[in-house]
């Protein structure tokens, strides 16, 4: 991509002005500009489009060149960025494996000076030319081997930050991090050789358990959920680091953020009840995390079956997820579900139940939507139950 191209006006106004539009109906027009490559004019508009929400900086400010629609789905969005930037801070950081480079915009808030590493040359470019723009003055962007410029820097760093990417190489459904470019595990005693401080970012497809079994000196771990959506996992390591894994469960949403921090494999013991007047549903980041029997003692509550993670209590109490008034509960028979769900509407969940949403809806002619919610669950007993709620947050 030849970048001064890119950045003609009338070329800029175009990709502005197509932003938004279906992209497949687009390519069938005819190229207004033959010296572009059509593709690339069409994945500027593309990635354009997409940045809106995830990337609104950079949508806002003109002359920006964006990567591939891929990259712009991989990288890091602005609210988990600006998250990542809370947990730093100090003189210098060196990213390995810089990107897009949103993170190292946040970083560059935080840190006086920060070194974007990237492979790919033209991306490298692409990088320069935006920080230029962004007015980053304190990111220095170099372009290469990450372990190599590392080495040929050889100084000490505050923080070492690392997204490292699944090679297509890599084979079966188990996400290791030695399946990973740069492969960290085995990387790890060089990587502290210039540092203190690691950040690695991964997919929340990453097990925490397997995570853990892979590296050293995990001093905490960050789950990190966008409007429920689990986005990242961030793991904090320290040099020579060995003592309890602290884990915080983070829902960023638009008008509030949820936080939820415990130490991991806490000795903590579940209470288990009935279902009482108000259920509760963790998010998604408490989900990932595992640590189902914790929440008892942190929002005193009690769970309605070890497997079912659903959670109740008689006083409403302020809890990271959704919050629920209990109309009824009806155990799961036919004449019970003939009598109160069928041919009825109704938004459905299923916790710890041997039967899908879907089969569910088609057993018993339940229409989606609605302000009923219904839970499809198991008690303290093992019988299968359904809960008929009222939601009362958002």
């Amino acid at each position: 991509m030849d970048i001064n191209t890119i950045l003609q006006p009338n070329i800029q106004e175009f990709i502005v002005e197509k932003t938004g539009s279906d992209i497949s109906k687009l390519a069938l027009l005819k190229n207004p500009f033959p010296e572009v490559d059509y593709k690339i004019l069409l994945n500027q508009v593309e990635a354009r489009t997409k940045s809106k929400d995830k990337l609104p900086t950079w949508f806002g400010e003109k002359d920006i060149i964006f990567p591939s629609k891929i990259s712009i789905e991989q990288t890091s969005s602005e609210a988990a960025a600006l998250y990542k930037s809370g947990l730093l801070s100090g003189d210098s950081l060196i990213d390995l494996t810089g990107g897009y480079g949103v993170d190292d915009y946040y970083f560059s808030k935080k840190i006086n000076r920060v070194i974007h590493c990237e492979i790919n040359e033209e991306l490298s470019e692409i990088i320069k030319h935006n920080f230029q723009k962004l007015n980053c003055k304190n990111i220095d962007c170099y372009q290469g081997d990450s372990s190599s410029i590392l080495h040929e820097l050889n100084q000490y760093f505050d923080w070492i930050y690392i997204d490292p990417s699944r090679r297509n190489d890599a084979k079966g459904k188990v996400f290791m991090l030695k399946d990973c470019f740069p492969n960290v595990p085995e990387l790890l005693d060089k990587y502290f050789q210039f540092t203190t401080n690691i950040l690695i970012k991964t997919a929340p497809i990453l097990d925490i358990s397997a995570g853990l079994s892979e590296l050293k000196n995990v001093k905490e771990i960050h789950i990190v959920a966008i409007d429920n959506e689990v986005k990242e996992l961030l793991w904090l390591l320290e040099k020579s680091y060995a003592n309890s894994i602290k884990v915080k469960a983070v829902n960023i949403q638009k008008t509030k953020t949820d936080n939820s921090l415990f130490t991991l494999n806490s000795e903590s013991e579940a209470i288990y009840s009935i279902p009482q007047k108000y259920i509760y549903e963790p998010n998604s980041a408490i989900l990932k995390s595992g640590e189902f029997d914790v929440i008892c003692d942190l929002y005193n509550v009690s769970k309605l079956h070890k497997h079912s993670h659903l959670y109740t209590s008689n006083n409403l109490v302020e809890f990271p997820g959704r919050i629920f008034e209990m109309n009824k509960v009806i155990d799961y028979s036919k004449s019970s579900m003939k009598e109160f769900l069928e041919n009825n509407k109704a938004n459905i969940t299923t916790r710890n139940f041997p039967e899908t949403v879907e089969n569910l809806r088609k057993k018993w002619k339940i229409k989606d939507g609605g302000n009923l919610y219904c839970f499809f669950t198991t008690n303290l007993n093992n019988d299968k139950i359904v809960l008929l709620c009222t939601k009362i947050n958002e």
